[in-house]
């Protein structure tokens, strides 16, 4: 379901032949366990429960809450909504309208949930890394990364690209070994120019300059 309307019609549609329609996209879906799932599920929550803390006061509010998930399976991570909050498409429609109301934008798209896939290994190394040090500069980046990229595969707009651009930026510096202190090639050019001596006959063509 991609066309604009769709949106409109399952939200009066809830039911088709005698099923509710759930959208997969918002919070309370419900997948089919048995209880040694369920087990396993409830130590994976206890697990990183301390990381979902420490994700949570890092993004502030622009989450209501970040958990573990059960729906994920190869992404770190996904932007869920809440069951009355808009899903992505809904936004997108919503931030489309001339005449919409900014008060009501700002509460329904507020509604996002961060969920984390806590088998996947980006999860648990940056639970590792968090509970070594949660002040550590780079797992803010790490998370603020994580939750942009997530809105990006979830069907989200940024906010702000260009800061997005900029952590990404950073990280690939940070994966070559660059540090952020090193100069570029047109500082350490202009370090190289300011540093050559003068050629010479530069003195005797200002003489000639002075004559002129």
């Amino acid at each position: 379901m991609i066309e604009p309307i769709d949106e409109y019609c399952v939200q009066q549609l809830k039911e088709f032949e005698g099923k509710t329609l759930v959208s997969v996209t918002k919070e309370g879906l419900e997948l089919p366990e048995d209880e040694e799932e369920k087990k396993k599920q409830e130590e994976k929550k206890t697990k990183f429960e301390n990381l979902c803390k420490i994700m949570k006061d890092i993004l502030e509010k622009k989450v209501e809450k970040v958990v573990v998930s059960n729906r994920l399976v190869t992404s770190p991570c996904c932007i869920v909504t809440s069951t009355y909050g808009w899903t992505a498409n809904m936004e997108r429609i919503m931030k489309a309208q001339a005449l919409r109301d900014n008060s009501t934008m700002g509460y329904m798209a507020a509604k996002k949930h961060l969920e984390i896939n806590p088998d996947h290994s980006i999860i648990e190394t940056l639970r590792q890394k968090a509970e070594a040090d949660k002040n550590d500069k780079s797992v803010k980046d790490l998370v603020i990364l994580l939750y942009e990229t997530a809105l990006l595969s979830s069907g989200f707009s940024l906010e702000d690209p260009q800061t997005h651009a900029n952590r990404i930026y950073r990280m690939i510096k940070l994966g070559l070994g660059i540090d952020e202190d090193d100069p570029t090639v047109d500082d350490t050019s202009a370090a190289v120019t300011e540093e050559m001596p003068p050629l010479e006959g530069d003195d005797d063509t200002s003489r000639m300059e002075e004559v002129d």
